[in-house]
């Protein structure tokens, strides 16, 4: 007798695996159009002051309390489903992320229209940091599982796009707030950001079980994959939280208060449209510095690279309050924008620093414990650096001055951070065994190039992107007028 299985769910992990000789460059950019959507959140002071004006009481520490709120659900959210993730596979969670994101906008538009706060922490907030979480480590566990003989490249590739969706998402939404208001420019992207997740959702597909990326030669040491419950009890696990905590906070503080700043140490020099184009000019750097700077990290590796994270940020920190002193524009932005650099560095280099520690087979699961570093910084670095200045300046120090104290506290994270790195060691739980990287189970002909298809997907990301970089540069033209 027969058993008829009923077929796999379109949604399932058992649907998304490719056939012999798919092109894995296929792939990454449905991992961008995932990112290049929820990276969104890193505009969402474009929302600050057209809120303020929607109600009473719905002031601009209120409003910011959405963006806080949806990166600690960014984080919590990761950590909780990761698991979930690797078990359901990537189309699944896709899915669900691009159903919470957008329908976090459309939760907050309902918000604006009854004029209650708790919707936008609720929708944005909850639901939206929910989709964040999903969306961020989906992409990034299935492109090392592509490229596992260049996961620091794969996991910029990903990552990249979500610094570069704040270049996208703020031009865009002022162009619809011109237009259509808060409400409906929430509507607006709700909806267009889940049609354009669809895609990422529709085409991302993972490699067939033991496949090798055909062609390579050269042979590598690699570790057993740990669970998410073996990593968490692991010092490195640990020290590798500490690196990302004490890197993000140190960075996300100064970007959250970067407009105001430059404007207040420098000021009548720069002005507000000149202090936009600082922030835009920071996007830059932090996207670019994600492909690059995990990109090195695969030719000197993960630990050097941190090290010059920390080192060389720690140095730049230090030297920011004396171009202040010295009334040199050029050179503080030249500072900073190194500094978003590595910022956006160690959140791309941290997922393949975790794949070296603890395996590929549940990087995401584990990567989204590590994110809940993030949630903390999320809310630590703004405080940290809103208080201090704060408090300088009810002590009598000039606004022209009191952002030294905060810079040097930077500067004393970064060299802990240095420390916490130095101490990384190789995970114990499983032991490194030499495999090579091109000894594929498939067929060992190489994939046939289908240029059309290679094109289109690409294009589907790179012009949206290549527009958000163009509106960046053009707005980052009067810093140096």
């Amino acid at each position: 007798m027969t058993t008829i299985r009923p077929m796999p769910s379109f949604l399932s992990r058992e649907r998304t695996v490719a056939a012999p000789g798919y092109n894995r460059w296929l792939v990454p950019p449905a991992a961008l159009a995932i990112h290049l959507c929820i990276g969104e959140a890193y505009a969402f002071s474009v929302f600050k002051l057209p809120l303020t004006a929607i109600a009473p009481g719905w002031t601009q520490p209120a409003i910011a309390w959405v963006f806080s709120i949806a990166i600690v659900f960014l984080g919590l959210s990761a950590a909780v489903f990761g698991s979930w993730l690797e078990r359901v596979g990537p189309r699944a969670a896709m899915f669900a992320s691009a159903a919470c994101f957008g329908g976090g906008f459309l939760v907050s538009a309902i918000g604006v229209w009854v004029q209650q706060l708790w919707l936008l922490y609720l929708g944005y907030g909850v639901l939206g940091g929910i989709g964040l979480g999903l969306g961020y480590i989906s992409p990034v566990s299935t492109l090392i599982k592509w490229f596992p003989d260049r996961p620091g490249m794969a996991t910029g590739m990903a990552i990249m796009g979500f610094g570069g969706g704040a270049m996208i998402g703020a031009p865009l939404s002022r162009i619809l707030l011109d237009q259509v208001g808060v409400a409906g420019t929430f509507v607006a992207l709700g909806v267009g950001y889940f049609g354009f997740m669809l895609f990422g959702t529709l085409t991302v597909r993972l490699p067939a079980p033991g496949w090798r990326p055909p062609g390579a030669v050269k042979r590598v040491a690699t570790v057993g994959s740990a669970t998410p419950a073996e990593a968490v009890r692991t010092r490195a696990f640990w020290l590798l939280w500490c690196v990302l905590l004490l890197n993000v906070t140190a960075g996300i503080g100064v970007l959250e208060q970067a407009s105001p700043m430059i404007q207040e140490m420098f000021p009548g020099r720069v002005t507000a449209t000149a202090a936009a184009g600082f922030v835009g000019l920071l996007s830059l750097f932090n996207m670019a510095g994600r492909f690059v700077w995990s990109s090195c990290s695969d030719v000197i590796g993960r630990k050097p690279t941190y090290a010059i994270f920390f080192a060389l940020g720690a140095a730049l920190y230090a030297l920011t309050p004396q171009t202040g002193k010295f009334g040199n524009v050029v050179l503080f932005v030249a500072c900073y924008a190194v500094i978003m650099s590595m910022y956006g560095g160690g959140f791309a280099t941290i997922p393949a620093y975790l794949r070296d520690r603890f395996g590929t087979a549940q990087v995401g699961a584990i990567h989204g414990r590590l994110l809940t570093a993030w949630s903390l910084a999320g809310v630590a670095g703004p405080v940290l650096v809103n208080e201090l200045r704060q408090a300088q300046i009810d002590s009598g120090v000039p606004k022209a001055d009191a952002y030294t104290l905060v810079m040097y506290l930077m500067a004393g994270l970064l060299v802990v951070g240095f420390v916490c790195n130095l101490l990384v060691r190789r995970a114990d739980h499983a032991p490194a065994r030499v495999v090579a990287e091109g000894a594929p189970v498939e067929a060992p002909t190489r994939a046939a190039v289908d240029w059309p298809t290679v094109a289109f997907r690409w294009a589907w990301v790179g012009v949206p992107l290549a527009w958000g970089v163009s509106q960046t540069v053009l707005s980052s033209l009067p810093l140096f007028g």
